[in-house]
This record gives C-alpha cells, structure tokens and sequence, in this order.
C-alpha cells in the first residue's frame, strides 16, 4: 500500500510541509512524485497539475476580493471597534472569547454562510486582546476550525445542508437510497467527537504564550484597550455594517461570493466609506492577506487532479478491502482511516463523498453495517482531512487572520493543532458509531 502514488504522495506531501517548506512547493513536489509512481510523464504530471487548477478558479478570486474587501473595512475602523466591544463583553476571560470566536464561525456555515470570509476582518484587531491575555493562538485556530466544520457534518443548514445532500445523492446513486433527515441522526456522533476535540484543545492550549506587539494596527488596537477608549461611531461605520449586508445578500441571491463582495466594495464606494483613490490600496492589502490562501486552493485542486489521474484512488480502496477480513470493527478502522488519506490528498471533503460513495455502500451492506452506520462511516471518513490537512480552508483561513502579524506558523500552529485535536476523535468516535449503528 505504501507504493501507492495517492498514500506516497500524501506522506511527501505531509512530511515537507512539516519540515517548513511552502505548500505551494510542497503540492508540486508531491504531486511531481504520485505521478511519477503512477507512470506519468513529468510534462503530463504538470499539464494535468496546471489544468486541473481552474477547477478552485471562483474559490481563489473570492478570497482576493473577500480580503480586499476586509482591508476596506479594517481600513474605515469599524473592525477596531467590533473587538473593543468583545474586549469589554468578554471582560478579559480567554475561554469565553475563545467560545465567541466559535460561535461566530459556527455562524458562518450556517445562517450567515459566508465561510471563512469573516476571518481576515474579524480576528487582526483581537490579535491585541488574545496577546494581552497571552493566549496561545493555538487555541484560537482550533476554536475557528471548529465552527468551520462541526456545522456542516452534523447540521443540514447552509453548507451543511449541501453536504447532506451530497451525501444523500451519492448514496442514492449507489443503490442506498435515504433522506437528507437521515444524514444529520446519523452524524450527531461526529459532531460529539468534534465538540469533544474542542473541549481538548482548550484544556491542551490553555497555557499563556507570549506574543510581541509587531504590527502597528494591532499596537494601536492594545493602547485603546489599555486606555479604554470608545471609538466614535460615524457614518462610514454605518456605510461599512451596510455594505456587509449587500455582500451577504447578494450572495445568497446569486450564489457568487465573488459578486457578493464585489457588490460590497460599491457600496463602500458610493457612500464614501473608502475612496476611488484607496482601491489600488484595497486590492494590494486584499492580496497580502488572502494572495497565500488563493494561491494554494488553486494548486491544490490541479494536485487533486494529479491524484486522481494516477487512478491511485480506487486501486488504494481495492487494496484497503482485501484487508477487512470480514470484521466491523478492522472495516471500519480501514474504511474510516481510507478517507483521510484521500481527503488529505484532494483537499475536500465534499469532494470526497463521490469518490467513496461508490464503493463505501455496497462494502458497508456486504460486512452487514446498517444504512444509520454506512452514512457515518461515508461523512466522517470524507471530512476527516478537512482539519490538519495544508491545503484546506479549514486551516488556510484561521492562518490567514492569526498571523496578521507574522507570529503563527500554519503547520505547526494551525495544520498540527487541528489534526491531532479533531481527526483523532473523529476516528475513534467514527469507528465506535459504526460498530453500534
């Protein structure tokens, strides 16, 4: 199994990331490997890489506009403003943010879709709170991911619902038809061990870590906490609250966010809340913070097309099979275990529910799993990868608003944290439900 090119990518893959180098790089490396191991040439390894990368196109371009869009609203204040409010509700108590920051994000997926949109203008200005309280920042990005992905797995609202669907679909497809309401009585297992990973992290990184005040926002952000100063609400505040509402509307109207953010810019445009002569200066600051992240979805959707041109995919679940021996509980360790590789590798795990759903079904009705079972084992191993892997938004957003000011490392901060604290629970609780189901 370890000549597989999917399974020797994916460790290649890991591994340089934890040796610091960039996911950019480590992607194509990666990818470089699976395809040699599968017998592709170089030129058709990096033709399928290159082509493959439009398939994140609307994801990048988002998370330039959305950033540009953060930068505006950084820029008029309102942001500042927002975390001193926090900082007087939360009264200095690290755990009770660290629960508001989860809320929030909870919100994101759900009634407010906005994903991870609401990072880069949200988390810089509490950057001054967390260091103050000296809070690791490790916590904070497992808080984040938590809200990003608890959601979806265990609620049929906003993504939510269109990953229950995903699942109901592709089921149905493979011969097991069932109902959205089916997925959400199934998966409260996988939501249990995602609370469970964040009770975890809060305990793990509950220790005070020492943080430097290197940004001057974030510098300036900390004296008007320590002067208890109160921001003086203007119209551009307004304008700004106003032109958060048209991103989200037309978003929901016309299912681009591109658009929606587009549409939010104009309105900070038209009321004045920015300048004509400030969107040289939007889009530059919309490119530093969010350039990295689209950068990296857009790679990481052409090495998702490497892995599965290398047929590495179904050739790995076919290998994963012969090893069951009959038994629930090895076939759902293998099963479960199966899709965090392929998750890790593709990046997504809404991607991965087709992948699976194919040979997950008639696998799980041949070892006598029930319909309740066969749809944990799909959803949990599907999202597995989504927390710890680098190429994830799961991860890419909570690094894009921790390290504002250069002090969080995505792997070791972020990719490492998330893995352990919610992938490890997610096994154990996937495979006990499986079982009882």
């Amino acid at each position: 199994m370890l000549t597989n090119p999917v399974v020797l990518s994916v460790i290649v893959m890991t591994i340089l990331c934890l040796l610091k180098l960039n996911v950019i790089l480590s992607l194509v490396v990666a990818a470089i490997i699976g395809g040699f191991v599968a017998g592709m040439s170089l030129g058709d390894t990096m033709g399928v890489l290159v082509g493959g990368m439009g398939g994140n196109a609307e994801t990048a371009l988002s998370y330039i506009l959305l950033g540009a869009l953060a930068t505006a609203i950084a820029k008029t204040g309102a942001a500042d403003i927002l975390a001193l409010k926090i900082a007087k509700l939360i009264k200095g108590k690290g755990i009770v943010l660290l629960l508001v920051i989860a809320f929030v994000a909870c919100l994101s997926g759900t009634v407010i879709p906005v994903h991870i949109a609401f990072i880069p203008i949200l988390i810089p200005p509490l950057l001054a709170i967390m260091n103050k309280m000296k809070m690791d920042r490790r916590a904070a990005a497992c808080a984040l991911a938590f809200g990003l992905k608890a959601p979806y797995i265990t609620l049929p609202v906003g993504y939510g619902l269109i990953y229950h669907n995903i699942i109901r679909d592709q089921m149905g497809l493979s011969g097991m038809e069932i109902s959205t309401g089916m997925v959400w009585r199934a998966n409260w297992v996988a939501g249990l061990a995602m609370l469970t990973g964040l009770v975890i992290a809060l305990i793990v990184y509950s220790k005070p870590r020492e943080y430097n005040m290197l940004d001057k926002a974030i510098d300036e952000t900390a004296a008007s906490l320590d002067n208890q100063e109160e921001i003086k609400v203007t119209g551009k505040h307004y304008a700004t609250l106003v032109a958060g509402v048209a991103a989200l509307v037309i978003q929901l109207k016309w299912g681009s966010m591109p658009l929606g953010a587009m549409g939010g810019l104009l309105v900070m445009l038209i009321s004045r809340a920015i300048k004509w002569n400030d969107i040289e200066e939007m889009m530059h600051g919309g490119i530093k913070l969010m350039g990295l992240i689209a950068f990296v979805m857009l790679v990481a959707s052409g090495y998702a097309a490497v892995m599965r041109e290398t047929g590495g995919v179904e050739a790995l679940v076919e290998a994963a099979t012969s090893m069951m021996a009959g038994s629930k509980f090895i076939a759902a360790t293998i099963m479960i275990l199966l899709g965090l590789v392929i998750t890790m590798g593709i990046g997504t795990s809404f991607g991965t529910v087709p992948i699976i759903a194919a040979i997950y079904c008639p696998l799980a009705s041949a070892l006598g799993f029930s319909v309740k079972a066969t749809i944990l084992l799909i959803a949990v191993a599907a999202a597995l990868g989504d927390a710890g892997s680098p190429a994830s938004d799961t991860t890419l957003g909570p690094t894009a608003g921790l390290n504002a000011d250069g002090q969080h490392d995505h792997i070791w901060d972020t990719c490492v944290p998330t893995f352990l604290c919610y992938n490890v629970p997610l096994v154990i609780f996937g495979i006990i439900g499986a079982v009882i189901f």
